[in-house]
């Protein structure tokens, strides 16, 4: 079986080289000159422990196939993986009830060691956080996905598999015997293939003739990190209570595998599918994505929500406000600006953000058409369940 693959993001990889490991000829087409180059490589490296998920839901079952996978995986080849754990805190009595809910949601999902603390409690874990009550994810961790992706790349290789950079895809076409895909200069012909295209879905999509229900509408996650001393200040993750209408958790403390402690991410609709900047605007982007109807019913639904994002995007402060809530002791020179990174976040005709991972199998094309986080916690375990759906007959 040859079988082509659009995206070398972690998911692609991971996707390639499961495909690889059972016998199938791969070969990985991305637009970009090196792996990683998107959501992947603009992330802050959490692996998530699958604490907020719905029970039942794919990112709740993958996500803890996938972090068993993902720790192991990374033991074998020396990568880094670093269990420094999670609090969740409520900053008020009020957020107590839904901080509980999470507690009990962790549980559900089989996170293991889940605690939770009282105010003095969770200062045994980050001695400079305060808050009303929080719950610890000890096993939660951290790691490098761009150096992930790059062994899975590697592997790809080592199992005869292909992994062609600077090939943007620009036709697809299913015949007969099985698809075409022109991609740079070369035209290949597979017998399936697999799109894990993140920020380029849609496009993809369209090309296979399958444009869909849901559109891909971009929103960048800006950031700052801490300065100097001011990275003491924190020892692992430090997350708010979640707001459940949005799949986006709020401004929170991360440290990096680097070393290096990021606050944020905000979440503002990017201008351009790759818009890591206000800057970053690309006209014929922006009309596919307003001119999508779910993204007016979107924003009309959630203007309010919106705006307070702008807000914080452009004040100054507004992210040591959000930070200072948990770690009273930062300051303003303690905070500088970091790399962002845009998410590519599913959505619905009628306006509602896509909350699980979605998978669609047009003919012999496989399309992965919503894939944000905890997509690369989980990418090897949603490797093993998309290759269950590739047309292999």
């Amino acid at each position: 079986m040859k079988i082509g693959v659009i995206g070398a993001g972690i998911l692609g990889l991971a996707v390639a080289r499961e495909l690889a490991s059972s016998g199938a000829e791969v070969t990985v087409l991305d637009k970009e000159s090196r792996v990683a180059a998107h959501q992947t490589g603009h992330n802050s490296g959490v692996v998530h422990a699958g604490i907020y998920y719905a029970p039942g839901s794919l990112k709740a079952r993958l996500c803890r196939d996938g972090v068993a996978m993902l720790r192991e995986y990374c033991a074998e080849h020396r990568l880094p993986y670093d269990e420094v754990g999670k609090l969740v805190v409520a900053s008020t009595r009020a957020e107590l009830p839904a901080l509980r809910r999470i507690a009990e949601r962790a549980r559900e999902n089989g996170v293991p060691g889940i605690v939770e603390l009282d105010a003095l409690g969770l200062r045994e874990v980050e001695p400079f956080a305060v808050g009303a009550g929080a719950v610890h994810s000890p096993t939660t961790a951290i790691t490098d996905f761009a150096a992930v992706a790059r062994r899975l790349a590697e592997d790809v290789v080592a199992m005869g598999g292909a992994v062609r950079l600077s090939h943007p895809v620009r036709a697809l076409s299913e015949i007969a015997s099985g698809v075409v895909v022109v991609a740079g200069r070369s035209r290949l012909r597979f017998d399936a293939v697999v799109s894990c295209a993140g920020l380029g879905t849609d496009r993809v999509a369209a090309l296979a003739g399958a444009p869909g229900d849901v559109r891909i509408v971009p929103f960048r996650g800006e950031y700052r990190r801490l300065r100097g001393a001011a990275r003491g200040l924190v020892r692992g993750l430090i997350y708010p209570v979640p707001d459940p209408r949005y799949p986006f958790l709020g401004v929170h403390l991360t440290r990096r595998i680097d070393g290096e402690v990021l606050v944020g991410p905000n979440a503002v609709m990017a201008l351009a599918f790759e818009g890591y900047r206000w800057r970053d605007l690309s006209p014929g982007d922006l009309r596919e994505i307003l001119g999508w109807p779910g993204t007016w019913r979107l924003a009309g639904r959630n203007w309010r929500t919106g705006l307070r994002e702008v807000y914080g995007s452009v004040a100054p402060d507004a992210f040591l406000t959000a930070a200072r809530r948990y770690v009273p002791m930062l300051g303003p020179a303690d905070l500088e600006p970091a790399e962002g990174g845009v998410r590519a976040q599913a959505v619905g005709r009628d306006g509602r953000l896509l909350d699980d991972f979605a998978i669609d199998v047009h003919g012999r094309i496989v399309l992965v058409r919503n894939a944000p986080s905890p997509a690369a916690t989980a990418s090897l375990a949603i490797a093993r369940h998309v290759v269950l759906t590739v047309p292999l007959g």
